[in-house]
Order: structure tokens, then sequence, then C-alpha cells
């Protein structure tokens, strides 16, 4: 429990948010990019020990929530063909594309699985040789690794059952064009920490010169995440725009080697579309043409699928971080967890769902 109790120390936490507020002078707008931080921010009512100063806004770090409706909708049309089980991690069932969601495709009669891992699809591939099964490959770079070596191995294992329905993004780019936006309220960011510790944080640098940002790779615990902002607010007052490490129990600059080389092997960069956001240029991953036979896109033909989202989600501009959850007219009320319009309030690292969750003043409470 070492690295949970320590960095849940009330007194060191109590200390560097009065580091904090003797710190700073003037408002500033900090993203946290991650869902995680976000629901810890909630959690333990970081946001309250802050000064007025900071402001939080909340990125597009949640994997669930920035799928593209379009790849649910391919999902859900793959999932109800016969003689294929679909597989996907558990968050993704309740994610509601234009008309439904996985959950009701298995309801249905769909042969819908919750998988832990892409290696449980591809066990259930070996075991299944008359049925294609196809695993739904979302995420950032954290899930990638993983999802690239069940790839190699099928192909290793001479498996024709088995394949993927891509939907890789890469949070670099995101960072490029939330900063570049016109609408831009980003002063610094907080990085990923668990993206950082596959990836490492060389492609940072570049971003803090050209923005004129401090970036600080933090970590989930309310210590980690105190220490995170006192770094960035130290930067943001000296009026520098550094990339520094907070969380260099988990991260190095250069990040996790062989997890990289399996992505390289396996993916290649391409244009990728975010929930809500839109097409950012080289935002995502896609596998390489020499892997192209485990393209579940391709293997069932549902690339041009055009789907239509819900006109009441403004989930598009909380995950730019121009609008908070709880300023979208149909936050707790037609949207819930219960029956939600978009994915930030189904996910367990959306932001909506984390108002909903842990906020004090929300209409349902």
């Amino acid at each position: 429990m070492k690295y949970v109790d320590d960095y849940r120390d009330a007194a060191l936490v109590r200390k560097t948010a009065a580091e904090i507020r003797r710190t700073v002078t003037r408002p500033w707008t900090i993203m946290e990019i991650c869902g995680g931080q976000t629901h810890a921010i909630m959690h333990f009512g970081i946001d309250q020990l802050l000064p007025p100063e900071i402001e939080l806004v909340h990125g597009p770090g949640c994997p669930v929530c920035v799928t593209p409706l379009e790849q649910i909708d391919k999902a859900l049309a793959i999932a109800a063909l016969p003689d294929l089980i679909f597989t996907s991690y558990g968050d993704m069932l309740r994610v509601p594309g234009s008309g439904h969601d996985l959950f009701s495709v298995r309801a249905a009669g769909g042969d819908v699985r919750v998988v832990y891992s892409p290696l449980d699809a591809l066990k259930i591939a070996q075991e299944n040789p008359n049925k294609q099964v196809v695993f739904f490959a979302i995420g950032f770079e954290t899930t990638a690794p993983a999802n690239a070596m069940s790839v190699v191995q099928a192909k290793a294992l001479g498996l024709t059952n088995f394949s993927i329905l891509v939907s890789h993004v890469r949070v670099p780019p995101a960072m490029h064009a939330i900063l570049g936006s016109p609408q831009n309220r980003v002063q610094s960011f907080l990085a990923a920490g668990h993206v950082c510790a596959v990836m490492g944080y060389w492609e940072y640098p570049e971003i803090a010169e050209q923005y004129q940002v401090p970036i600080v790779v933090t970590g989930f615990e309310p210590l980690d995440i105190l220490q995170g902002i006192l770094e960035t607010v130290r930067q943001l007052e000296a009026g520098e725009s550094e990339v520094e490490n907070a969380y260099q129990r988990a991260v190095t600059f250069e990040g996790n080697k062989p997890a990289q080389a399996v992505i390289n092997q396996v993916f290649q960069e391409c244009d990728r579309k975010w929930r809500g956001i839109g097409a950012i240029p080289a935002s995502g991953w896609c596998l390489r043409p020499e892997f192209a036979d485990f393209d579940a896109e391709k293997r069932f033909d549902v690339e041009a699928i055009q789907p239509e989202e819900s006109p009441l989600c403004i989930s598009g501009l909380i995950l730019q971080g121009l609008k908070k959850p709880d300023e979208c007219p149909a936050f707790g009320k037609e949207c819930t967890p219960e029956h939600p319009l978009g994915a930030t309030m189904v996910s367990g690292e959306g932001a909506c769902a984390a108002y909903y969750r842990y906020k004090r003043d929300l209409v349902h409470e």
C-alpha cells in the first residue's frame, strides 16, 4: 500500500494545497488530460482545496468517451451478425450508438462477451474455430501494446477467425488540436501518467515550446495531482513553459521501448475522428497493410456507416475544456448514468459521470 497510503497522506495534501495558495497570484486554467485524474479530483475533493484563481478543466482523456460514434455503430453492426462473437471491455457495452448499444444487441440474441484483455478474445477464437471473433480495440497509448500483441499472436497462430475493430487515439495530436483552437482556454496541462509510462514524454517538449505552455506529467493519487498543479502554477507564475515529470516512480523520458516497438510493428499513424470533437490529423493508429487481414472494418464491410449524434449532448465542448458537465442543459435530466446521451456519462472515466457521482450541488441530489 506504500504508493497509495503515502500519496493520500492528509497532512501532506493540506501542506501542498497551502503552498499552491501561497504561490498563485492570478487566474490560471489548467487541463488534466486524463479521465482517471478527473475522477480522482472529484472523488477526493481536490478542486475544493484549490484557491479560486485555479480553474481545472477536463480534457479528452477518457478512451470510451472519445471513441467516435461511427465506430460504435460499426461495432453494433458487426456484433449483430450471425455466427460471430463480439468481444469488448465492459464499459463499452452501454455506450450509446446512433440508436442503441451493445447491451441491446446482446439482448436481441447477439453473442456479445465482456473480456479483460484482447488475449482473452484470442483464446475465444482458438476455442471457436467455426465462428468469427472480433475484439473492440479502443483506447489511448496505454491499451495499444496488448492490442498489437494480440494481432501478432493471431498471425503467428494462423488464426483466420480473429480480427480487431480499431479505434486507437493518441494524446499529443489532441493536445495540438486543443491548443491550436481559436477557442482555446487551456494555459497548461497535467499529462497522463499511464500514457507516459508507455510512451515516455519525449513528444511533449515540442508542444510546450510551440504553444508556450507548461506540461507536467502527473499520477492519480491526491498528492500526485496537487504536486503536479503546484509545479504547473510555479511555471505559469514565472512565465516558463517546460515539461516536468512529477510521476518519476512510474515514468521515464523515453518510456517503455518494447511496448513502443510492438505498437510500431502492428500500427501506423492515421487520421482519426474523436467523438464530439471531429477529425484530428495523425491522431490515431490503424493496422499496417501487412496486418490488414485482421481489420474487422474491412472483413465485414462496415466502412461506409454514417452516424447521427444526439443534438442535446455537448460532450465535444466538455472534452475540449470549453464547458463543464453541469453546464449542459441535459445533465442530470435527459442524460443520467442510467439513460446516457453521450459516452462522457457512461464511462468510468467520463467527466459527466464524475460530476454526477461526486459533485455536491447537482440536480439529482
